[in-house]
């Protein structure tokens, strides 16, 4: 089946008195993008949430939010640089002495020194944990995989129906098309005349040949068949399955580019309706072809 890339995934985690909650979101993207909102403490894990990710999604921006809390988490400890204190001690003794300054040195002036005591933290995740927290990650992706997944079905619906209308307009654009060959022939052969102040009789071999030979530069019938090739390359690669956006956007371009042809080669109202229908058609496909991963 196919994908969307847009899908949204949550799960939860309680471990003694530790409790997280793991939300993942994705959209649309031409590659795949990855983007952790996680706890600082959690840092040591962010290439391996990436593989995991990578592992699930092909294409799209994802962003991980990652919220935890508790007690025993990180673990706090103080500090003492007492080489820094022997050394204010010494300086502090050689100021009083050099400039006879009265007063002892107590602990309160000490304390009040600056880079005496620092606070280190170390992390407590255990395997445990960080095995658990893996687990709920896979959980959360899985969540929003079945949300692509429904999605991608939805789409796929959707694309289904716009290629049987595009296929409906292109039968009465290939319908339309001997009545415009004809047209333009009329057309050319009425310039000639006007050209000439002569009509051109049955005699003039020549000019009716080379009037056939131009008209059939305006014949459309190439730039239909390969319409109807592309439809069913679209169908097809719908049916397959996988990530197929690329290929998808890639022969919504090729749409574009055989009905701009149409386009150009139409002299008839008609035929030009027609095209203009195509488009707003393949527009409405684009735009749901990037969607889809």
């Amino acid at each position: 089946m196919i994908r969307s890339m847009t899908g949204y995934g949550r799960q939860s985690i309680q471990w003694n008195n530790i409790k997280g909650t793991i939300e993942i979101r994705s959209v649309n993207h031409r590659f795949f993008d990855f983007s952790p909102k996680i706890p600082r403490s959690l840092l040591f894990m962010e290439e391996k949430l990436k593989k995991i990710t990578a592992s699930k999604i092909t294409r799209g921006h994802v962003d991980i939010f990652i919220n935890l809390e508790g007690e025993g988490l990180t673990t706090a400890q103080l500090q003492v640089d007492e080489d820094l204190v022997r050394q204010y001690k010494e300086q502090l003794h050689i100021l009083k002495s050099k400039y006879e300054l009265t007063g002892e040195i107590t602990i309160d002036m000490v304390a009040k020194l600056d880079n005496v005591f620092t606070i280190s933290e170390s992390d407590n995740f255990n395997h445990e944990l960080t095995a658990m927290f893996e687990k709920a990650v896979l959980e959360a992706l899985d969540n929003l995989m079945d949300m692509r997944e429904r999605e991608g079905t939805e789409l796929k619906e959707d694309l289904v129906n716009r290629l049987k209308t595009l296929s409906g307009i292109v039968q009465r654009v290939e319908a339309r098309r001997e009545h415009v060959v004809k047209e333009y022939k009329e057309k050319i052969k009425q310039r000639i005349e006007d050209y000439t102040q002569e009509p051109i009789t049955g005699d003039d071999q020549k000019v009716l040949q080379e009037v056939a030979l131009l008209a059939e530069k305006g014949d459309i019938t190439e730039e239909v068949t390969r319409i109807y090739s592309h439809i069913e390359q679209f169908y097809m690669a719908l049916h397959k399955g996988g990530v197929t956006g690329r290929t998808l956007d890639f022969i919504v371009q090729e749409f574009h580019r055989e009905i701009n042809t149409i386009g150009s080669k139409s002299n008839d109202s008609e035929l030009s309706n027609q095209v203009v229908k195509m488009k707003s058609e393949i527009e409405k496909i684009k735009e749901q072809v990037q969607n889809i991963e």
